[in-house]
């Protein structure tokens, strides 16, 4: 991996004379994520290496398929102007780089471990900011012009439920709660929103890197596509993504009402029932990609810790959405 590396370094950055402190970092099932530093004589280069799992040399098909790596990167170039923070992109992969399909961009730094973020003392700071920080991001990903944008899937809340009940249904699966769940989605579809925009899709704590001061860079963009903005704003709220501080809705370090004011300070046009509505299917979509790796790790097509640790959490959307939709009074 190494001389591959340190070929493609120097195919972007002329004169790297070694990579080093290369680290294959924990992530995501379906991209691996190498840091690594280019020696050049200005001095070390700090780079990212984002690349389909194995390589990944086959496109994916299918109306959830995620994002082409040679479309995320155009992506992360398109918004940057927009006001998005994110890594700078250096190259798309080669077929003569011999890596497969991925890009290479800027490593910034900060972290991005929930536990941490929503814990630690020294990240108090970057909490506070967080929710207005956030809220600017989305306005300025949702404002992007979409002449500039890679092609993107689009779809309504309507064709994203169908779509997510018809995943659900090949899992066979005997659980009233999302069930119950379903059925309130369906009685409560919202109508085509007044603007299709490019939407982040999985915008959530895990997914934000972060400093001292607040929100860094907004990362992992393969679930990237065409809808109604209020879904990464629902997203966003998913008690999943809130690791144990429940009445902060907004990721951990803020509330629902702040993020949407917030939205709206930022340019935004908020709805708070669309946005409840996103939050429920939310946990509702997470709950299905949960037991899905339940599924694939008792099939045998993947053992690994990550797989069958999400897979348990399924349960902890059923709670998630008795909560939301048959709350108790306090």
């Amino acid at each position: 991996m190494e001389t591959k590396l340190l070929a493609l370094a120097r195919r972007v950055l002329p004169g790297t004379s070694a990579v080093e402190r290369v680290e294959r970092l924990s992530g995501g099932a379906n991209n691996e994520t190498w840091s690594f530093d280019a020696a050049t004589s200005g001095g070390a280069v700090p780079l990212i290496l984002r690349r389909k799992a194995g390589g990944g040399s086959v496109a994916e098909d299918g109306p959830l398929a995620s994002l082409a790596p040679e479309h995320e990167a155009e992506l992360l170039r398109a918004v940057a102007p927009a006001g998005v923070p994110v890594p700078a992109v250096r190259a798309v992969l080669e077929p003569g780089d011999d890596l497969g399909r991925g890009f290479l961009m800027d490593r910034v730094t900060g972290e991005t471990r929930p536990k941490k973020l929503l814990g630690d003392p020294a990240f108090a700071a970057a909490r506070a900011a967080m929710v207005g920080q956030c809220a600017r991001a989305l306005a300025a990903l949702h404002a992007a012009p979409p002449d500039a944008l890679p092609p993107l899937r689009v779809a309504s809340a309507a064709e994203e439920l169908a779509l997510w009940e018809a995943r659900w249904r090949t899992y066979r699966e005997s659980r009233p709660v999302f069930e119950l769940a379903l059925r309130w989605l369906h009685a409560h579809v919202p109508a085509p929103p007044a603007r299709v925009v490019p939407v982040h899709g999985d915008f959530r704590t895990g997914n934000l890197l972060v400093d001292a001061h607040g929100l860094r860079a907004v990362l992992d963009w393969e679930l990237a596509h065409a809808g109604d903005p209020m879904e990464d704003l629902g997203w966003l709220c998913v008690a999943s993504w809130r690791f144990g501080a429940l009445d902060l809705e907004a990721g951990g370090f803020g509330t629902r009402d702040a993020l949407i004011d917030a939205y709206r300070t930022a340019g935004g046009e908020a709805d708070a029932d669309r946005v409840r509505y996103w939050e429920v299917f939310g946990t509702f979509r997470w709950g299905t990609m949960c037991v899905g790796m339940a599924q694939t790790w008792r099939s045998g097509r993947d053992r690994s810790v990550e797989r069958v640790a999400v897979g348990r959490r399924a349960s902890e959307t059923e709670l998630d959405l008795l909560r939301l939709l048959a709350p108790r009074a306090r």
